[in-house]
């Protein structure tokens, strides 16, 4: 490691003397000894361009990459336009990290302030944050914008994503916030349940939409008993949908997030993803992260800068609500190239492409013997059916290159996008049939 510190072995050796030690083995006196490396690690020797290249090659080819895709549950396979792969690609955005001197970074604080004003935009909210982690993450920071002096107790919707679930639990669990699961009832959430559970300890409650089953919950009902115990309203909302169904907004939400892997990210093995984030003007200041607004400079030229840092960084530790450090820039600006390449219009037709094939093979699937729909109410592009001979069926699906629905409790949850042909669909159907045969 000191070859990569930029102060001399003397500098060093001072610095060893400043605090009483006289050899840098003894700042690790603690470790066990037998957890030690004495002799170095034994790497191999190093490869040239071309051996690399051929190696990492070879471990590649072990992938299954399938054709057809009719899996979602969290990541989604959409069709990715050239131009959303090649703009994000030109170094001056590949390259660029964060604004650190934000009036410097003009490019990136312009790209960042497109990005805010389009998911404001998709969920009608007044303004958006530059992004978190992922959709899990944004969710699990809401908790601490909901939370007040005596409201502690944060409340989830059971029909959402378990992963979403589990994320916002260990937040809670390290902020010192009492979460409780809202059981689901037929694919959604019970509503008796979350009025007998919403009092005055309750600051927020969660609700996904489409659920993690793929139902539409009765998400303006919902938001109006919760506003009337009290509480703020957290929808977590699929990007796609919208472009078909009532914005967080429209819903009553104060708050929307969710995750953008949608809008334009390949599915890469579960990352890097995008956390979107944006709420009402009135907790705005409660938003983690940066928000880039758009002024006038000292010639009255258009310009950007950072109008909101709520970091721990910025401002006094202890009291910063949240602990995020960063943004997903480069995710952010994938998916506001997506965005723009699309449109409105476009939008509207991938999420309705969406909903007729997911009912279309909702429809073939369940008039084979012995599959059934698990839950009857309206879904967007995702539904959980019975299926007998499962691992069976997954499996000739697998061979035939294509990776078929995931396997829940309550039996298999499928996902059709707007890539998946009708052809693909039918290919699809008659392996289950021949295997159920």
């Amino acid at each position: 490691m000191g070859s990569y510190v930029p102060s001399t072995l003397e500098q060093r050796q001072e610095m060893l003397q400043a605090i009483g030690l006289k050899d840098f083995s003894e700042l690790y006196k603690d470790v066990p000894k037998d957890m030690l490396i004495k002799d170095g690690l034994d790497l191999p020797e190093g490869m040239s361009e071309l051996q690399l290249l051929k190696t990492m090659g070879a471990m590649a080819a072990k992938n299954k990459v399938f054709g057809t895709v009719l899996r979602g549950a969290g990541s989604y396979d959409h069709f990715i336009p050239s131009i959303v792969k090649t703009v994000p690609a030109k170094e001056e955005f590949l390259t660029a990290y964060t604004p650190y001197q934000a009036e410097m970074s003009q490019g990136v604080l312009q790209s960042i302030f497109e990005y805010q004003t389009m998911i404001c935009m998709l969920t009608g909210m007044d303004v958006s944050n530059a992004s978190v982690y992922d959709g899990a993450t944004a969710a699990a920071e809401s908790v601490a914008m909901c939370r007040g002096r005596k409201k502690n107790v944060f409340l989830i919707s059971g029909a959402s994503h378990p992963d979403v679930i589990n994320t916002v639990r260990t937040y809670c669990l390290g902020n010192g916030a009492e979460l409780k699961v809202v059981p689901a009832k037929d694919g959604k959430t019970d509503c008796e349940a979350l009025k007998s559970m919403l009092n005055e300890e309750v600051c927020g409650f969660y609700l996904q939409q489409p659920n993690f089953f793929g139902q539409l919950e009765e998400a303006e009902e919902l938001g109006a008993m919760v506003h009337e115990a009290g509480a703020l309203y957290v929808m977590g909302v699929n990007p796609i949908s919208l472009g078909i169904m009532k914005s967080p907004a429209e819903c009553g939400a104060d708050i929307a997030v969710g995750e953008g892997q949608p809008l334009g990210l390949p599915m890469s093995y579960g990352g890097p993803y995008l956390g979107f984030m944006a709420t009402t003007e009135k907790n705005m200041r409660k938003l983690p992260g940066r928000i880039v607004g758009q002024t006038v400079d000292s010639k009255g030229e258009r310009c950007y800068v950072l109008s909101l840092q709520a970091r721990e960084q910025h401002i006094r530790r202890e009291k910063a609500s949240s602990n995020i450090c960063s943004n997903e820039a480069l995710c952010a600006l994938t998916a506001s190239v997506y965005m723009a390449a699309v449109g409105p219009d476009g939008l509207a037709e991938v999420a309705s492409q969406c909903v007729s094939k997911a009912h279309y093979l909702c429809k073939e699937l369940c008039a084979l013997e012995g599959v059934d729909l698990v839950f009857k109410g309206d879904f967007f592009h995702e539904f959980v059916t019975t299926l007998p001979k499962q691992d069976e069926v997954l499996k000739a699906l697998e061979d035939a290159g294509i990776l078929g629905g995931l396997p829940v409790r309550e039996g298999v949850l499928w996902c059709v996008t707007e890539k998946a042909s009708k052809a693909e669909l039918d290919k699809a159907v008659a392996i289950v049939k021949e295997v159920l045969a």
